[in-house]
């Protein structure tokens, strides 16, 4: 039986970049992973174009919303193995201490829901992050964490932030 692993995807608001992270890596990680997302200061909207962009990628976009990630290091809320920050304001911020001590890594992307312009434009913005964000998520399930030692697993994750 495989392991599945919980992983956090953490913005401040809880709106867009998370969001699509939760539902790629839902789509691309079932059954070994399962994704949450959360923000640190939770606008409690999530933005139409994020819901867009996972439909136009064909994941699931239904069951979204944006939550705090006192959600997740409360008691009795299913324990993280990884947590990534997608944004730089999150990264920067003191975070919860979560329990179980999961992986952590910074994986910033730009905030597509800044860019400004024509439908088109916020459109094409909100894909760009989609896709890389896709990437990434590819890289982090191409790794054998089975195999590998954690201080082997932490590096690859924060390289992957790189990329």
């Amino acid at each position: 039986m495989l392991d599945t692993f919980n992983v956090l995807f953490v913005c401040t608001g809880n709106s867009a970049r998370s969001i699509m992270a939760e539902g790629l890596m839902n789509s691309l990680g079932n059954p070994r992973f399962r994704a949450f997302s959360a923000g640190s200061q939770p606008t409690r909207v999530v933005n139409p174009l994020a819901l867009q962009t996972l439909t136009a990628l064909q994941v699931p976009a239904d069951g979204f919303r944006s939550k705090s990630w006192a959600e997740f290091s409360a008691a009795g809320t299913p324990m993280m193995d990884f947590v990534f920050t997608v944004c730089d304001s999150a990264a920067g911020e003191v975070c919860p201490v979560w329990p179980g001590q999961p992986m952590t890594a910074h994986w910033g992307v730009p905030d597509p829901a800044a860019v400004e312009g024509s439908d088109d434009i916020k459109r094409q913005a909100f894909l760009d992050v989609a896709v890389t964000l896709k990437r990434r998520i590819e890289l982090l399930l191409a790794l054998p964490i089975a195999k590998l030692q954690p201080l082997a697993i932490q590096h690859e994750i924060k390289q992957i932030g790189t990329r």
